[in-house]
């Protein structure tokens, strides 16, 4: 199961297992014994009339069997639809998911991994935080590569750090706790790293982790939320809590697509590493780390050492841990996504076989029955493209039916999918137009092979069949 998402519950464990092939295999012969069974008991008494009169070579099957068959043949078409529509729904949501802008730029050139500093490596805050400064600086001398730190997560890593803001300008209700914003802690070098954009005032820097400056910055999506202009956030004040001081913004940078490319960006705070007061009375430092960098040689075998190295030359301790690419991290976010299309493509694409296969299994039953007709329709002038059209309008009637009954099925049933949807209606006009065009297409293949067959008999080979 490679393509499952992460979050499958005990992913590892799903695999092929010989009890569920063989509960598999029971069922299908249960299910092939308890259909086969309905016909044997219709006729197990049979009146005389009705046998004669379905008894010869070419006697023709009853209506009874003829709406039965034909039955089938729509139910599997319109099941095709419903299947083929909900994966060209999933197709379409992920063709919008790759054209959202994450907030960074050219993610095949960012490699995220975590570093911890625990206290009983380095016990003073301060010393904490310039032991990160100097591990960042020792990785940007790699050749190729510029380096930033971020202490919670990288975008769409699943790490978050929530919490209320109080807006000076929006005081709450008393009793009212102000919606919960996402947190997170950078360095001075984080949008240069990243590639996102600083819309208005400056970036956080070093020197406000070591001065333990009272300031933050905000997400555009913050800003525009409280003062509609970005510019107008800069200079005003928030805090977490009504005991600790008031923070002021600085800057406002880009929206990131912190909890996948589906969703909505976050309303975020960026703080410094070093922050007082903050969730105690003390200095905070924060000592576990997501470090990026980004470089030009992002698959060089020898690029993991050598951050390895550059991180013990600064400290043997610290291990480096989770390396991995920005683009698998976007890849594991669009996981659900794309399990999901796989599923539902292979599913579609066992309907429309089957519905394929019952509509050429239709036309070509048809066909051998009528073609004592055939001849004589041949015999007394019928050009070939009339004997065709004969079959080819029985083919197209049938997934004509089931296509428009599976329309306004698949119509009902896209509304369950609506979470999984991003950047397409569930009504998407393009991708139901494709599946009726396609299926109506496939269908008219399947009908036109026996019919043209059928239009090539030879009218004395016809005429020969007993009556």
């Amino acid at each position: 199961m490679r393509r499952a998402p992460a979050g499958l519950p005990r992913v590892e464990d799903i695999g092929i297992d010989a009890v569920v092939v063989l509960f598999t295999l029971a069922i299908s012969l249960l299910a092939g014994l308890l259909f086969g069974a309905i016909p044997v008991l219709k006729f197990a008494t049979p009146r005389l009339a009705s046998v004669l009169n379905q008894g010869g070579r070419l006697g023709t099957a009853s209506r009874q069997r003829h709406r039965a068959r034909n039955g089938l043949v729509v139910i599997e078409v319109a099941l095709a639809v419903v299947l083929l529509v909900a994966s060209g729904l999933m197709i379409r949501t992920f063709q919008a998911m790759r054209h959202v802008d994450p907030g960074f730029v050219n993610p095949s050139q960012l490699m995220a991994m975590r570093i911890s500093i625990p206290d009983m490596v380095v016990k003073d805050q301060d010393q904490t935080a310039r032991m990160h400064e100097a591990i960042v600086r020792r990785l940007e001398q790699l050749p190729g590569v510029t380096a930033d730190v971020r202490p919670t997560a990288v975008a769409m890593e699943g790490l978050d750090s929530n919490d209320p803001i109080f807006v000076e300008d929006f005081p709450s209700p008393a009793g009212r706790i102000p919606p919960i914003r996402r947190y997170k802690w950078t360095d001075g070098s984080y949008l240069s790293v990243m590639g996102n954009r600083l819309i208005a005032g400056r970036a956080l820097t070093w020197n406000d982790t070591y001065t333990h400056q009272p300031v933050v910055m905000l997400s555009e999506a913050l800003a525009r939320e409280y003062w509609g202009d970005p510019v107008k956030a800069i200079g005003r004040r928030v805090r977490n809590s009504p005991d600790n001081p008031w923070r002021t913004v600085v800057g406002v940078v880009g929206d990131e697509r912190d909890d996948g490319l589906a969703k909505p960006a976050p309303a975020t705070v960026y703080w410094p590493l070093l922050v007082e007061k903050l969730w105690s009375p003390d200095l905070r430092v924060q000592r576990n780390l997501t470090y990026v960098i980004r470089t030009e040689r992002p698959k060089s075998p020898t690029l993991m050492k050598e951050v390895q190295q550059a991180v013990w030359s600064v400290n043997g301790t610290l291990p480096v841990a989770n390396f991995r690419s920005m683009t698998e991290i976007m890849s594991a976010s669009m996981a659900q996504t794309s399990f999901a299309m796989v599923m539902l493509g292979i599913a579609g694409g066992v309907a429309l076989l089957l519905g394929v296969v019952g509509i050429y299994g239709v036309i070509t039953y048809i066909a051998s029955q009528r073609t004592k007709e055939i001849g004589i329709r041949i015999a007394l002038g019928a050009v070939t493209r009339d004997v065709t059209g004969l079959f080819l309008r029985q083919g197209l009637l049938l997934a004509g039916a089931g296509i428009a009954i599976g329309m306004v099925v698949a119509g009902f049933a896209s509304r369950v999918m609506t979470t999984l949807l991003f950047g397409v209606r569930p009504l998407d006009p393009i991708t139901y137009v494709a599946v009726a065009a396609g299926l109506g297409a496939t269908a008219l293949l399947a009908s036109y092979l026996p019919a043209a067959r059928a239009a090539r008999v030879a009218p004395a080979e016809a005429l020969r069949r007993e009556t």
